[in-house]
């Protein structure tokens, strides 16, 4: 094979482009370092802890990850959670850590139990509602340390309690230099993106103008610089549950942001990830994120793209932008010290902008409603209660919503044959029914049968008994049965015993055949009266009525 000037095949034979990987990995890090520091003052660790994060998390999930073209570090919803976490455990940051390693830990368990696939089916609604949650929380979190205020504790609650002070208390040059960041990330020229990223620009121009012209805008002060110090996990008896549960969160929701970047890198370079050797991979980056005091990350939508634009298309990119990242940590403490607050929280509120799920809430007025509701209460929970209540709730409702789905479109597959309708029975169906006129009824159920639809099943397919001597339901159509339609199917046959000369059950098979049987659904049927087809099933309805 003839290749391209740049690349090569490896053992694999897979195609690497070892230029766009290079300039994928170096564009991507460019990206990564203002969100890395802002991430990190958001979340309460402090700067450096962002970038020990992205560093930890880029580079072990891009080497071991199953999405070769993405890009992992801290997100806004990771950061959320952290900054939660941190509030909790302010005068102990060793468990806020030992938090993010155990996170870590329960992600390589979801991808060694190969739930990743499942992480997958969280409805979009339930998605969609915590992801825009997460983008308000953080506008709503930037908007003190925008007008130059110290972020509040208590998370939104406690930063909508401050909004009656920011009259009084801003700091006009904060303010002047937060808007200017703003805006320079909303309208940076296009044509500028990939040669000066406008986060990096907006960092660069508003740090310089806040140094020698606004000069009272509060800044992050000192920072430590070189290697991290390593913080080993402590974990004791009496505040076990105190870690899990947060830990717990920040797995799931970490695998959750994870696989729906790798998703969108999927769309845009047309390959197939491997889910859960990607659930591994960020969960060995979070664990040693964890272990250096870095703040936990995830698949990071915007710099997978920009990684993805600009070549890069298999882990070097990332391991490659994590690898810059540390050698910019080593001598970066003393220049992040000079860094205003207020433009890295003009930098946050864009992004948080960008998190919000706009394209769905334009169409919330065409869009069912039930689902509608899903989204609106997650969103709502996320921002004033916390982000494990809004998933729960909001699967829990997602859940009921397809349950109701599900019942009505299984309900749909019991008919009753009408016997002027012959053209759906054979030829000796139809003289025998034609003999017998309405003494025989015939109920076809056809599809599957769950616990959507046993509560209503029995008294739906029972409706068919009035008026017949011998009743068939013909089971030929019927592909899944499980346990709860399974007891409605008892209550069925035995009405129809109570009420009619007698039942026959016809053309069970597979799944269904095993499952009444086992679960002793046909356990009152009288012998002979289970048939294998429906046409023999007819044959016996005939000879009872001729008895």
């Amino acid at each position: 094979m003839i290749l391209g000037k740049g690349q090569v095949v490896n053992k694999e034979g897979i195609l690497h482009n070892i230029r766009g990987d290079i300039f994928g990995g170096v564009t991507a890090s460019i990206i990564a370092l203002p969100l890395a520091l802002a991430f990190g003052v958001a979340s309460g660790a402090g700067p450096m802890a962002g970038l020990y994060g992205a560093i930890a998390v880029g580079f072990f999930a891009a080497l071991l990850g199953g999405t070769p073209s993405q890009v992992s570090g801290p997100t806004g919803p990771m950061t959320v959670v952290m900054g939660a976490v941190v509030a909790m455990h302010t005068n102990n940051m060793a468990e806020a850590f030992t938090i993010v390693f155990l996170g870590g830990a329960i992600q390589i368990a979801f991808g060694a139990l190969k739930l990743g696939r499942f992480i997958n089916y969280t409805p979009y609604s339930v998605v969609s509602g915590f992801m825009s949650g997460i983008g308000v929380i953080i506008i709503i979190i930037e908007t003190l340390p925008f007008f130059g205020l110290p972020i509040a504790d208590g998370g939104s609650l406690g930063a909508i309690g401050l909004w009656g002070v920011i009259p009084q208390q801003m700091n006009l040059e904060a303010l002047a230099i937060a808007t200017l960041a703003l805006g320079m990330i909303v309208f940076w020229p296009k044509k500028l993106q990939s040669l000066f990223p406008a986060p990096l620009a907006a960092l660069f121009i508003c740090t310089l103008l806040a140094n020698y012209i606004f000069q009272t805008a509060p800044v992050i002060g000192e920072v430590p610089t070189g290697l991290p110090t390593l913080h080993l996990p402590t974990i004791e008896l009496h505040n076990v549950k105190d870690i899990i549960q947060p830990a717990l969160i920040l797995a799931l929701l970490g695998s959750i942001d994870s696989l729906l970047t790798s998703l969108v890198a999927d769309s845009i370079t047309h390959t197939r990830h491997k889910s859960d050797r990607e659930l591994i991979g960020q969960g060995v980056g979070n664990m040693v994120a964890g272990l250096i005091g870095g703040i936990p990350g995830a698949g990071a939508t915007m710099r997978t793209v920009v990684n993805v634009r600009a070549g890069g298309r298999t882990k070097i990119s990332g391991m490659l932008h994590s690898l810059i990242l540390l050698a910019l940590v080593l001598g970066l403490g003393p220049l992040a010290a000079h860094i205003p607050h207020a433009v890295l929280a003009g930098i946050l509120m864009k992004v948080g902008w960008d998190i919000i799920d706009w394209n769905h809430l334009k169409h919330l007025r065409r869009a069912p409603r039930e689902k509608v509701l899903v989204m609106l209460v997650t969103l709502t929970l996320t921002v004033f209660v916390d982000l494990i209540t809004a998933v729960a709730v909001g699967l829990i409702l997602a859940s009921f919503i397809t349950a109701r789905w599900m019942g009505e479109e299984e309900l749909h597959g019991i008919e009753e044959i009408e016997i002027n309708n012959l053209d759906e029975l054979t030829i000796a169906e139809a003289d025998i029914l034609k003999k017998h006129g309405n003494k025989i009824g015939i109920v076809r159920l056809k599809g599957r049968f769950s616990y959507a639809s046993a509560r209503d099943f029995a008294a739906r397919a029972g409706d068919a008994i009035t008026g017949h001597e011998v009743m068939i339901y013909d089971f030929s159509a019927v592909t899944h049965i499980d346990t709860s339609s399974a007891l409605a199917v008892q209550e069925l046959l035995e009405n129809a015993m109570e009420n009619t000369q007698a039942c026959i059950v016809a053309g069970l098979r597979g799944n269904a055949r095993e499952t009444l049987i086992n679960l002793g659904a046909l356990s009152g049927m009288p012998k002979g009266h289970v048939r294998r087809h429906r046409t023999k099933a007819v044959e016996m309805a005939a000879k009872i009525l001729n008895s």
